[in-house]
């Protein structure tokens, strides 16, 4: 990098937060996924709202193109450089503080570096609640999950990330700020602009803070882990549960037999609950805001047998349980990893179209591909699926591979009227795909809005949109 724009990196930041020793780069350039290497031009480390602004309009000056990162989690490339050499790489991580908390608005305002998992920490400091939650959250930030719109194990009662956010600070491409920390639930003057940057993949801007909407502790939850035979009993189990539980059914995960046996096999200090042998099994989870005298979920799983929807259940019967029966499910992915050849997926569908879409799917994979190991699980209770794939025998399979599988998988997707993406993000693993299959006048709709907040095209280039 040129000394003398080194040194003005240097004065917005200090020296120890401009890193272009290559060796220093690791938990900023290495992908989770394997699939991307980051060259950035330098790490920069800011750690306020006005140090991002002064860093973007130096860029913006020079036409430096910019890659915002959070906790470099992201599985579809969003947070990676494309071209070796020329972008600057910001990592928000330095910027972790607690701006406001408000217990009686149930909101609290947060800087975006605050990783999930603080963020959660903060909000039980106030007696409060925050639902989003998923496997990396001791990494990922709440920015990056703005920015990706990440949706995670609790969707089905509390929906994805855009619907828990009240208000957004955002740096734009020229470095001016955009202030709506607005802590309304209710604001009709005009364009929501939040949702637009909310799933953008830093694009259209860097987020720096966000309102975020808080909620009552649950005072008590009924976790269990279910076998039964295929989808279509899970569907069926789903519906009695919105009919028996109501609102407090938090999570309704699906998971094949396949990966839970690779969990067993790879992670063997998991403690893999014992159920009645099948191809299928379900976690559940009800959060009650009051605890009750009897069991909801008992209720709901004797129901449950008495209409031959499952074969097995066990119960948690403490919280070290509940904890158990979720590492499992937690696992999935690195026990995929483990085996060799991980590709993962994220798509979302109709929930009355799951069953036959697992069918069809997987009897055409399989026709390709023998020698594809299907890794099935997910969210059903918000039709979302982590359809992934590994190949033990020969882990560069998946690989060589890859864009044949997903071109059948994205296909069936699209003609049960789904979607690529729920909750990952495009990126860069997607992009060629999302042209495919997204009508042309969302894509022309979504350029014109690119133009328009970012003309030099700085923002992480590449991603979502092509150049």
């Amino acid at each position: 990098m040129d000394s003398s724009l080194k040194t003005q990196f240097q004065e917005i930041v200090g020296a120890s937060n401009v890193i272009d020793d290559p060796t220093l780069y690791g938990p900023y350039t290495d992908d989770f996924t394997d699939h991307y290497k980051s060259v950035p031009l330098a790490v920069i480390r800011p750690a306020s709202t006005e140090e991002v602004s002064r860093l973007v309009k130096l860029c913006a000056e020079k036409a430096i193109p910019i890659i915002a990162q959070g906790g470099n989690t992201n599985l579809t490339g969003s947070a990676s450089t494309t071209e070796p050499g020329k972008e600057i790489l910001i990592s928000m991580t330095r910027m972790k503080k607690l701006l406001s908390a408000d217990p009686a608005s149930d909101t609290m305002t947060v800087q975006a570096g605050m990783t999930l998992e603080e963020v959660h920490e903060k909000a039980e400091s106030i007696n409060r609640f925050f639902p989003l939650s998923f496997a990396a959250e001791g990494n990922a930030t709440i920015g990056g999950c703005c920015a990706c719109n990440a949706g995670g194990v609790a969707v089905l009662r509390y929906g994805t990330t855009r619907e828990l956010v009240l208000g957004l600070e955002v740096v734009l491409p020229d470095g001016r700020i955009f202030n709506g920390l607005r802590r309304l639930r209710k604001d009709n003057t005009g364009y929501d602009f939040k949702d637009l940057f909310i799933g953008s993949e830093g694009t259209l801007g860097i987020i720096t803070a966000v309102v975020l909407k808080l909620y009552p502790i649950p005072q008590q939850k009924e976790t269990a882990f279910v076998s039964l035979d295929n989808p279509k009993k899970a569907n069926e189990l789903l519906n009695r549960a919105k009919l028996i539980a109501g609102s407090s059914l938090s999570a309704f995960e699906l998971i094949s037999e396949l990966p839970i046996g690779r969990v067993a096999k790879y992670l063997p200090d998991v403690e893999v609950p014992k159920l009645t042998a099948s191809p299928w099994k379900v976690l559940i989870e009800l959060s009650l805001e009051h605890p009750t005298k009897d069991s909801v979920l008992e209720k709901l799983l004797e129901s449950a047998f008495e209409n031959d929807e499952i074969l097995d259940a066990v119960i948690a019967q403490s919280v070290g349980d509940a904890k158990t029966f979720w590492h499992v499910r937690e696992s999935i992915p690195l026990a995929d990893r483990t085996a060799g050849g991980s590709i993962h997926s994220d798509i979302s569908l109709p929930i009355s179209s799951i069953p036959q879409f697992i069918e069809e799917t997987s009897a055409k994979l399989k026709e390709a591909f023998p020698w594809l190991g299907l890794s099935i699980y997910g969210h059903l209770g918000d039709g979302n699926l982590h359809f992934n794939f590994v190949s033990p025998q020969d882990p560069k399979l998946t690989y060589q591979f890859e864009n044949q599988i997903r071109d059948i998988l994205y296909g069936e997707v699209n003609k049960f009227e789904g979607s690529i993406s729920a909750e990952h993000g495009i990126g860069m693993l997607k992009l060629e795909h999302n042209y495919q299959f997204k009508e042309p006048l969302e894509i022309e709709l979504m350029r014109k809005i690119k133009q328009a907040i970012d003309p030099k095209s700085i923002m992480n280039p590449g991603k979502l949109l092509k150049q």
